[in-house]
């Protein structure tokens, strides 16, 4: 477990320092900054490198096992109906955690003044999450080529993308990539590979993939429908 600390925070070390480096030259020379302002952001840095570590290392000890244990024993309950509601529970609610969804829909909060509330577009990301991430576990039971999937989402999006009020628009397709978020992805890719490992005839890589590219059309329709509807 402390090699893995370890490990995990040197990558996590290697992954800021360039980006924490040019926006420090940044704040020193271009911007100016107070050394008030250089110190916090030192410490936003370091307190920023601490999180991500130990997020990363909960994800590795626990989301990924925990994710891959569910995905592997919804099968062996011999119903598709549980693997389906399963399926959407876990995609709606760990968009709902999701960091990047809470990022994107304060923003579009404080940008519209309260126009496009938050807790609608959460809502609606996380419902079409969770739909796609059920179409994609049925998918993998079921035997469904997974271009079917994508070519009938995206015929939907673009349909769509002419009816929808121009202001969701451009929401809607930012909020298909806050869901390939730190949160969303490591749990969605867990499960998909825990029921294909486990299923006749199915493949952890062909089968086990794909998830986050069907879960991203999810939030795209969902918030145009919003829109459509408000």
């Amino acid at each position: 477990m402390l090699h893995e600390a370890k490990e995990t925070l040197r990558e996590v070390v290697q992954a800021v320092t360039p980006i924490a480096v040019i926006v420090f030259l940044v704040l020193l020379v271009l911007i100016g900054s107070s050394a008030t302002e250089i110190i916090d952001y030192i410490l936003g840095v370091m307190m920023l490198t601490a999180g991500i570590t130990l997020f990363l290392i909960g994800v590795k000890s626990g989301l990924l096992p925990m994710g891959e244990a569910i995905g592997s024993d919804l099968p062996k309950h011999g119903s598709i109906y549980l693997v389906i509601i399963t399926a959407f529970l876990l995609g709606f609610f760990a968009t709902v955690a999701e960091p990047d969804v809470r990022v994107l829909t304060n923003m579009v909060d404080l940008v519209s003044n309260g126009e496009i509330a938050q807790n609608p577009l959460v809502l609606s990301i996380a419902i079409g999450v969770g739909f796609f991430v059920m179409l994609a576990m049925l998918r993998i039971v079921l035997g469904i080529p997974i271009t079917w999937l994508f070519a009938a989402g995206y015929l939907v999006v673009i349909i769509l993308s002419f009816l929808a009020p121009a202001d969701y628009l451009q929401i809607a397709y930012d909020g298909g990539g806050v869901t390939t978020g730190p949160l969303t992805v490591p749990f969605i890719l867990a499960l998909g590979i825990g029921l294909s490992s486990v299923l006749a005839g199915r493949s952890t890589l062909t089968d086990g993939f794909g998830l986050i590219g069907l879960a991203s059309i999810g939030p795209i329709i969902g918030i145009m429908v919003l829109g459509i509807l408000l």
